[in-house]
């Protein structure tokens, strides 16, 4: 079981930056592949960003592309979003999900909520006009 806990959501102003953290429990984060998803009130959950358990593969939506960046610290068991650039249609409550240990990611279905088998709390993030 993993468990992820989600920060750094805030408010702030279009054009400015946040970087969301997700710390997950247990000794097996390395293995897991992370992915981040936003919800923004009444629309459906949509994918963010995702990065394969050994790193060196990264995805991210069409809508953050070139303004976000997906990292992890497996020493620390964290994954980060890093966000630049924020838009007010950015606003929305950010997600963190693991999926099963060693999980071959790929571009069509890291994307997927179905991937993942552990999902946090969220964490809100607000940017205003």
């Amino acid at each position: 079981q993993v468990q992820l806990v989600e920060s750094g959501g805030g408010l702030v102003q279009a054009g400015g930056s946040l970087r969301l953290s997700c710390a997950a429990s247990g000794r097996t984060f390395s293995s897991h592949a992370m992915g981040w998803f936003r919800q923004a009130p009444g629309k459906e959950r949509e994918f963010v960003s995702a990065i394969s358990w050994s790193g060196s593969s990264t995805y991210y939506a069409d809508s953050v592309k070139g303004r976000f960046t997906i990292s992890r610290d497996n020493a620390k068991n964290t994954v980060y979003l890093q966000m630049n650039s924020l838009k007010p249609e950015d606003t929305a409550v950010y997600y963190c999900a693991a999926s099963t240990p060693f999980r071959r990611t790929a571009v069509d279905t890291a994307n997927r909520q179905g991937f993942y088998a552990y999902w946090g709390q969220g964490t809100q993030v607000t940017v205003s006009s």
